[in-house]
């Protein structure tokens, strides 16, 4: 008798759980169903999104950059449910105005169709910009006119050649100087315009880049947002030249020593160009007005692709001929 009960309970039990499990699949179902009828539904949802200039002409300034613009999305729950995903902080679209017709409306104040913004926002919640209704039918922004400049560009490097190796001269840019716009206090401090920073290791060989400009974190701006850049690698090896210490006057004066021992760098290609009369040695010709028993010399000039490693001497004794 007592197993009879056990299994009457158990079939019991288990018509019980299977009850539920039908329930629970019928309320997931309908559920669903109801879901699937209402996102289908078109909704109305008023709604603000910003919108960001970009691409403003070099020459001008927009004194605020970003602006809110209203409007109305009639559009079906999913895509209502996709727009919700969106947080605030990342409603707003770009316009760059070099794609964007727009007009002077009075002074500096300037404007574009909404129908842009729509467009985008469209773009943005994949859906048509016919589903979207714009509160006003124009976007305003204010643009004014900014100083300019010319100002040379400055290479910012750091270039390690291999040994024996070095830069040939200065390294070429092209343009070598830029026109900058930006407010007059702004231009007004600016000297020159660097260029982001060029930085090669083991260099044996020539080489050109391609650099942007350091605009300052956009407070000034240019037409040229980069330059090229050329450099010159040379082989290099040591030379060392007798150059005579003369003074260029009437004036007759022998030197003790009569040379200036040099000891420099100079470019394979160069090597056998490289003359005594490609450099000059200065005298302190206050001294010599003095009578001093001793001058100080220096080398004064060089070719500009010699590097100069050390001179000797650096004092001469002197002897005034009649």
């Amino acid at each position: 008798m007592t197993d009879e009960l056990d299994r009457i309970k158990q079939k019991v039990e288990r018509t019980n759980k299977h009850s539920a499990f039908t329930f629970l699949v019928f309320l997931v179902i309908s559920t669903a169903a109801w879901f699937l009828v209402k996102l289908s539904e078109d909704y109305v949802t008023q709604t603000t999104f910003r919108v960001l200039i970009e691409e403003v002409p070099a020459e001008k300034w927009v004194s605020s950059d970003e602006q809110s613009v209203k409007m109305s999305l009639n559009i079906d729950g999913f895509h209502t449910l996709r727009y919700k995903m969106i947080r605030e902080p990342n409603r707003f679209v770009t316009i760059p105005l070099s794609e964007v017709p727009y007009r002077l409306e009075s002074n500096n104040t300037y404007s574009f169709s909404s129908q842009y913004v729509a467009e985008k926002v469209a773009e943005r919640l994949g859906i048509t910009a016919s589903d979207i209704t714009m509160n006003d039918a124009k976007v305003y922004f204010t643009m004014d006119a900014l100083k300019s400049k010319v100002v040379p560009v400055v290479l910012q490097s750091n270039i390690a050649t291999a040994r024996q190796y070095d830069i040939y001269g200065l390294p070429m840019l092209d343009p070598s100087s830029v026109t900058i716009f930006g407010p007059q206090e702004v231009i007004d401090s600016i000297k020159l315009v660097r260029t982001e920073l060029l930085s090669r290791d083991n260099v044996n060989q020539s080489f050109s880049a391609t650099l942007p400009l350091d605009l300052l974190d956009g407070q000034i701006h240019s037409n040229t947002k980069e330059v090229k850049v050329e450099v010159q690698v040379e082989k290099y090896t040591e030379m060392d030249v007798e150059v005579p210490i003369k003074v260029a006057d009437s004036l007759k004066v022998r030197f003790f020593p009569e040379t200036m021992s040099v000891k420099c760098l100079v470019a394979m290609r160069d090597y056998a160009s490289i003359t005594p009369e490609n450099f000059t040695v200065a005298v302190d010709r206050q001294q010599l007005k003095a009578m001093q028993p001793l001058l100080d010399v220096r080398l004064a000039s060089w070719p500009p692709t010699v590097q100069i490693l050390s001179t000797r001497p650096d004092k001469v004794e002197y002897l005034i001929v009649q």
